[in-house]
């Protein structure tokens, strides 16, 4: 049964999906001086050194940890960066890349043969009718490529989040942090041949300490706090008290954007937060309400 967090355990949640939301506005920034695979491969980079020597390699396959390095490495955050360049804006960038949800719930049916139960397809339904309406007000916020891109790294977040499911119960951090190893190193050899070895090589001897603090919030923060502070809650409490504080990522992202690089809050963005938020929670706490509807009915009956 889902139980309040203790209050110094809610903050330390409450950090985590501040770091997590505010995080697109650090990208933002850090693509004002890196080129975007350059950019995903530093943040690799820094994710794997030094913490691979000082953490213990999972017992896990090389091949899962491949798969969710490159998945996450090149599909998630290469693509992300990529819409990040002025095909999305970053508030909007938060929201539309935690459908992830649906995509991952879809996978894990499929290897178990599930059947979707009414509370999810409508949360689905609530979900797409916000992109839809994202879809309605295309503009220089997000555009087809941008919501495209985006939405190819939710999908490929979703392939992540299966593999690393599949790797069954072990060490968050680790399995970030040696999944890490196959991801800056196709980041780079892409960069090179995209972006090229003269805006590669530029962009790391001209970066000043604000692009490298960009780098570092995305690796140490973003990734190696986020995750070891995440993981440890979850290994406390039961993750119906836990998973539902993530819904709170996307508020902080746009709000972060909106009061950071003065991106609007306008109504259609509003309604679209509400629409895609209102599904992801649906799909979260739905268990717990039907668990709660079933006992209560049974209360009845006897």
């Amino acid at each position: 049964m889902a139980r309040p967090l203790p209050a110094l355990h809610l903050l330390a949640a409450l950090v985590v999906v501040a770091v997590w939301g505010t995080n697109f506005v650090v990208i933002k920034w850090g693509l004002a001086d890196f080129p975007p695979l350059t950019f995903a491969a530093l943040r690799f980079t820094f994710a794997t050194l030094p913490a691979v020597f000082l953490l213990k390699r999972p017992e896990v396959s090389w091949r899962l940890l491949a798969i969710y390095g490159v998945l996450i490495g090149i599909g998630q955050f290469g693509l992300l960066y990529i819409a990040m360049t002025g095909w999305i804006s970053p508030g909007l960038a938060s929201l539309v890349i935690q459908v992830q949800a649906f995509f991952t719930i879809g996978f894990a049916m499929l290897a178990a043969g599930e059947r979707i139960r009414g509370f999810q397809v409508a949360a689905l339904a609530l979900a797409a009718a916000g992109l839809g309406w994202l879809v309605a007000h295309l503009n220089a916020e997000v555009t087809p490529l941008g919501l495209g891109l985006v939405l190819v790294a939710a999908l490929s977040w979703a392939g992540g989040n299966t593999a690393q499911r599949a790797a069954g119960p072990v060490n968050a951090l680790s399995f970030v942090v040696w999944s890490s190893l196959f991801s800056a190193p196709p980041l780079f050899l892409l960069a090179l041949t995209v972006e090229g070895w003269p805006a590669v090589s530029s962009s790391i001897a001209h970066a000043d300490a604000a692009a490298w603090g960009a780098v570092l919030w995305q690796s140490v923060g973003n990734t190696l706090f986020g995750y070891a502070v995440w993981g440890w809650l979850l290994a406390r409490h039961p993750a119906a008290s836990v998973a539902p504080l993530a819904l709170l990522v996307p508020v902080f992202g746009m709000g972060a954007s909106a009061v950071l690089l003065g991106e609007p809050l306008t109504s259609w963005k509003v309604t679209a937060a509400v629409l895609v938020l209102g599904g992801l929670a649906l799909n979260t706490l739905g268990p717990r309400f039907a668990r709660k509807f079933a006992r209560t009915a049974t209360t009845t009956t006897t």
